[in-house]
């Protein structure tokens, strides 16, 4: 009897924590194929037959469509170059260089993915709306309260996340941890 308990236990003691290791890696949206390039987290093989099973998961539990290669990349950061969580009320500049990409998009989103930003704000810049500067292809601050210039609303959300999509872009098949994306400082948190 006392066997046949041990073997219980050991099995629901496996279980439960073979269980919960895939809800944490499914949960924070990692994998195999998750490619970190400074803050910026990508998944290039998520749109194709190839995508391991955590980015099929991910992919399942968000409800979204992944961008197959020939369309794009999307990249998310979860944290500022300071390895810092993203929090919303504080102030983040995301500048510096762009992949080459037709047209990108920029959006601040909270832990549930859904726009960071209350209905009726801006909740994006696309790279024909955003207005560039001669020394800077891409500067964008994200604050909880309203800036001049490119301004992003993170919502005052206590965790956001940056979501970057590159359409039509060659990096889709080169990506690698050597590849010019833009630096998220955090400027000031109150």
């Amino acid at each position: 009897m006392r066997t046949v308990t041990g073997i219980f236990l050991a099995l629901g003691i496996g279980a439960a924590t073979g269980l919960g290791l895939t809800a944490a890696s499914v949960g924070r949206g990692t994998g195999a194929g998750v490619l970190h390039i400074g803050p910026w987290l990508a998944t290039p093989k998520a749109g194709t037959t190839e995508a391991d099973p955590y980015a099929r998961a991910v992919t399942a539990r968000l409800g979204t469509l992944p961008l197959a290669l020939a369309d794009g990349l999307a990249l998310t950061a979860e944290a500022d170059d300071g390895g810092q969580r993203l929090d919303g009320r504080c102030t983040y500049r995301v500048s510096g260089q762009m992949p080459p990409a037709r047209f990108w998009t920029l959006g601040v989103v909270g832990e549930d993915y859904e726009p960071a930003a209350p209905a009726g704000q801006r909740r994006a810049f696309t790279s024909y709306e955003v207005l560039r500067q001669a020394d800077l292809p891409i500067d964008v601050v994200i604050a909880a309260t309203a800036r001049p210039g490119n301004w992003l609303p993170s919502g005052g959300a206590a965790q956001i996340r940056l979501i970057l999509r590159l359409y039509d872009t060659p990096i889709a098949t080169t990506i690698s941890t050597s590849t010019g994306l833009p630096a998220i400082t955090r400027v000031a948190c109150s």
